[in-house]
């Protein structure tokens, strides 16, 4: 098994700027590490660098103690897992998993050993004699992680693999890949642009944007901590709410002011808040996640108030998004107004007008001009 490192990497294409731009990345031996961000921010590039598919412009690239810039694909002891499987028509699902092991020029006994042994771990061994075209996308995709393991690789990489498949089958999947990890004790690279793939998956994430990296840790570091506005707003689901406001340094801690409406901050959030307003006061953009919001009982502090817009019943919790009074929601903001989580059995409905309590302890502070969290 290897790690891979980048080191000081960019990515060209002619005289156009970086796709990648400086990047510095160590991923770990047996780590599963997902690179993550919109289309364009630079993952794919990255992954498909690694595969030997993309030359590098500037910068090393490390698998294992061996620098590979210069090294052909097929020599890198890499198994890649395409979005759109990529499995050849007119070879039966055997024969598909078996083709990189013949190529290699492996013993028929033991091609066969490996191809059953990857066929039973992903429950395919009934499709073995058919042709991908008999076999749902979900099987056609195990096809295609049973070809990579096959070939028992130092390292895979999955380039959003399970896009093409059903909400329910992106979840079973997830999950066997997850398991295929535990098992393999492989070092797995996985790109995509769901969080919530990147969240339920990887022991660490790599957020990417515009070719850079904006924060590396684990899913809750992220969640819990973000770096700065654009992680807070990629990362969860639905997005974190932004306001536009100020912070003032009290002889307790800090309060928030967002457009007249007063929150006394708690625990990390005042301590965070007094350090920013150093000179008093200062002006910053608020992060609060909608599960930081509760529906507020009569004369309870840190409130904002608002319209109920739409209400959304997802079973275990509800979803209300609400225009509110006299708050401004930042431009980083998805929702011009909040969105706040809340119990399955509470009655609200369009065109009300309800309050909601700020969980004071749970605000994020961002510097309005760099992004940066405070």
């Amino acid at each position: 098994m290897a790690d891979v490192r980048f080191e000081h990497v960019y990515k060209r294409y002619g005289e156009n700027p970086p796709v990648i731009t400086d990047l510095n990345l160590h991923i770990e031996d047996h780590e599963f590490l997902v690179l993550v961000g919109p289309s364009g921010c630079g993952k794919s590039t990255a992954l498909r660098m690694i595969a030997g598919l993309e030359d590098i412009s500037e910068g090393t690239l490390y698998i294992g103690d061996r620098a590979v810039n210069a090294v052909a694909p097929k020599d890198r002891d890499i198994a890649m897992v395409f979005q759109n499987y990529a499995l050849y028509p007119h070879m039966s699902v055997f024969d598909n998993m078996a083709f990189s092991l013949k190529l290699r020029g492996t013993p028929k006994e033991e091609i066969a050993t490996r191809v059953n042994q990857a066929a039973d771990m992903l429950g395919i061994k009934d499709y073995l004699p058919r042709k991908p075209k008999a076999l749902s996308g979900g099987q056609r995709q195990r096809v295609a992680l049973g070809r990579a393991l096959v070939r028992e690789p130092k390292v895979f990489l999955l380039d959003e693999p399970l896009s093409n498949l059903d909400a329910k089958l992106r979840v079973a999947t997830r999950t066997e890949i997850a398991r295929l990890h535990q098992t393999t004790k492989t070092t797995f690279v996985y790109v995509t642009h769901d969080q919530v793939e990147a969240m339920t998956m990887g022991d660490r994430i790599a957020v990417l944007n515009a070719g850079l990296i904006q924060q590396l840790g684990s899913p809750q570091e992220l969640y819990d901590r973000p770096a700065n506005l654009f992680v807070a707003g990629f990362i969860g689901s639905p997005a974190m709410d932004f306001f536009d406001g100020v912070v003032k340094r009290t002889a307790d801690g800090a309060t928030l002011t967002i457009a007249g409406r007063t929150i006394t901050l708690a625990g990390q959030s005042a301590a965070a808040g007094s350090n920013a307003a150093s000179s008093g006061e200062r002006k910053v953009i608020a992060g609060v996640r909608p599960e930081d919001f509760h529906l507020a009982t009569d004369g309870e502090p840190n409130t904002l108030i608002g319209t109920v817009d739409v209400v959304e019943h997802l079973g275990n919790e509800q979803l209300i998004y609400m225009q509110s009074d006299g708050t401004h929601a930042s431009e980083h903001s998805e929702v011009k107004g909040l969105t706040a989580r809340i119990a399955p059995d509470a009655v609200v409905h369009h065109g009300e007008r309800v309050a909601v309590a700020v969980d004071p302890a749970r605000v994020h502070l961002f510097d309005p001009e760099s992004g940066k969290r405070v």
